[in-house]
């Protein structure tokens, strides 16, 4: 049966109030919500924005000079041909070391809003917990990658790439934006990093792009996780957000009864 113009008329308004729903909750989840926090907080709530804007400008700064470009790499420099051991005592230092071939102030705001954002939505322990994560998944995918050699459907990568720089702090920025989006069922701001992403990755197949959608992949998973936490991993995060631990239920005290079976008194005649 055709459908008739009142049909589709009606399919547009639902499908425009949709919409406008849709767009009027992210507004408020993603953009008033961390307003009002930053309101109540003030700019303590951005210590790990602030953190990581200055940890890439300085970085960048040495960066610039050959000694200092030495520096930068024995401390924060990430590739897949390095020793595990090393990898993984570098990968927290490369959060703050950018891609010397990119602009670096366009980076400096993306990472500087991602980590505001996440900071104030969703706590400092577990902002630094997605951001370290989704950078590592992308790291150790890269070395399976180039362990694996070329062919495997594509998957695997030729030795030579194992001696590219990892993505430093765009996989946590991606990473990041990616969790917010699945936690605060944000559709655009989901589309935005994860379709620029697999756009990035079949435009310029590169290291960086497969590392990118790694961090997106394990953004989504640590999303649909989120409040299944383990006690141990609770309280660390509790205790990394500055929020005290809910207060012990001890047991009532039972106050003492009379006995049961009463001793009989005896009286002096």
């Amino acid at each position: 049966m055709p459908f008739m113009k009142g049909d589709w008329s009606r399919m547009a308004a639902r499908a425009g109030r949709f919409t406008s729903r849709t767009l009027r909750g992210e507004w408020h989840s993603i953009v008033v919500d961390p307003v009002r926090q930053l309101v109540r907080r003030g700019l303590s709530g951005l210590v790990l924005a602030f953190v990581a804007a200055f940890g890439v400008i300085f970085f960048h700064g040495i960066a610039q000079h050959p000694f200092g470009r030495r520096v930068v790499w024995h401390l924060g420099g990430v590739t897949a041909d390095l020793p595990l051991w090393l990898s993984l005592l570098r990968t927290p230092v490369s959060l703050y070391v950018p891609a010397l071939d990119l602009p670096v102030w366009a980076g400096i705001t993306q990472l500087f809003l991602a980590f505001a954002l996440a900071e104030l939505t969703l706590g400092r322990g577990r902002t630094l917990a997605v951001a370290y994560v989704t950078t590592l998944a992308g790291t150790m995918t890269a070395r399976v990658m180039v362990a694996l050699g070329p062919g495997w459907w594509g998957f695997g990568l030729p030795p030579e790439v194992g001696r590219i720089l990892d993505t430093g702090p765009s996989a946590a920025v991606v990473g990041l934006f990616t969790y917010l989006a699945v936690v605060r069922r944000a559709p655009v701001v989901f589309l935005l990093t994860g379709g620029s992403m697999v756009w990035e990755s079949v435009a310029v197949p590169n290291l960086a792009g497969r590392e990118h959608l790694v961090a997106v992949a394990a953004a989504i998973v640590l999303g649909v996780l989120h409040g299944r936490r383990l006690p141990l991993p609770a309280r660390l995060v509790e205790r990394l957000d500055g929020t005290p631990p809910p207060p012990r239920s001890d047991p009532p005290i039972r106050q003492p009864g009379p006995p049961r079976h009463p001793v009989p008194s005896f009286r002096l005649p």
